[in-house]
């Protein structure tokens, strides 16, 4: 990048060239870009469900929203864990990404436990692609939640593709 700073326009072109940005850990200031040779891609019209996470939707008991708190899922994508101490998020992430989600190009999907966010996954939207990120999980199936009541978002918005 060039002298100026690196704009939410500067991302989405990343993104349009198959390229996104990471951090080597949470406390590294410093954002590298990473070009896959392969990518991991869900099938929308295809999504296999398990029968143990379908009776924990039939189940209930969790509330789901649609960019409600996305700087909270964020927040919690980054935060360190008993099984992961450290994360690629740093601050420069968060901030990049929330200007994203301001202009409408990042979204997020949360999983309520009351009032507490228990689960949840964020990405970018491009035309008819969405972009996952992240997730996080901090009840049993909470961020598996958050992918299938992605999946289906976007399969009633028209999305071809979810990366």
């Amino acid at each position: 990048m060039s002298d100026r700073a690196f704009m939410p326009s500067d991302l989405l072109n990343c993104y349009r060239r198959g390229i996104f940005p990471m951090a080597d850990s949470r406390d590294d200031p410093s954002i590298f870009f990473v070009d896959p040779e392969e990518r991991g891609i869900i099938p929308l019209d295809g999504l296999h469900i398990s029968r143990s996470l379908r009776k924990a939707i039939r189940r209930g008991g969790f509330t789901v929203t649609y960019d409600k708190d996305f700087r909270g899922v964020m927040r919690e994508c980054a935060a360190a864990t008993t099984g992961r101490p450290d994360t690629w998020i740093n601050d420069g992430i968060k901030f990049i990404y929330g200007e994203l989600h301001d202009i409408g190009n990042a979204h997020s999907v949360e999983i309520w436990d009351d009032d507490t966010l228990v689960g949840g996954l964020y990405g970018v939207s491009i035309g008819g692609a969405f972009f996952g990120e992240s997730m996080f999980s901090r009840r049993t199936n909470a961020s598996k939640l958050a992918l299938v009541y992605l999946v289906e978002r976007l399969n009633a918005g028209g999305y071809a593709l979810l990366d």
